[in-house]
């Protein structure tokens, strides 16, 4: 079965897990922020939904992060080098795009629940 783990907003769910599997979107919550903080609040907000789901980052598989500006792509490698479990690291990419105002930083994760 699909588990679907309620979101903040109505019609997203935060995390969706199948068979084994799970996949999620994280955001900053405050938009006034520069990047460093919105990157550690986005992972902080990651940390939260991978263990609603069941799992935790030491078993992400993928992560895609989606940044504002590639200039600040070495800030948000500072926040993310402090984050990931290096024992564990996932695959990553950076891909610069528009994103809704205020957001600087968006990151895509799927995550496994089995060791």
């Amino acid at each position: 079965p699909i588990t679907r783990f309620p979101g903040s907003v109505a019609g997203r769910s935060s995390a969706v897990a199948f068979d084994g599997l799970v996949f999620t979107v994280a955001t900053a919550d405050t938009y006034d922020l520069d990047m460093r903080k919105q990157a550690a609040e986005a992972l902080a907000n990651l940390d939260t939904q991978l263990a609603m789901a069941g799992t935790d980052k030491s078993r992400l598989l993928s992560c895609t992060v989606y940044i504002t500006d590639m200039a600040l792509k070495p800030q948000m490698n500072e926040v993310w080098d402090q984050w990931v479990d290096m024992a564990n690291p996932p695959q990553r990419a950076c891909i610069g795009a528009a994103l809704e105002d205020g957001d600087l930083i968006e990151i895509v994760a799927v995550a496994s629940t089995k060791e």
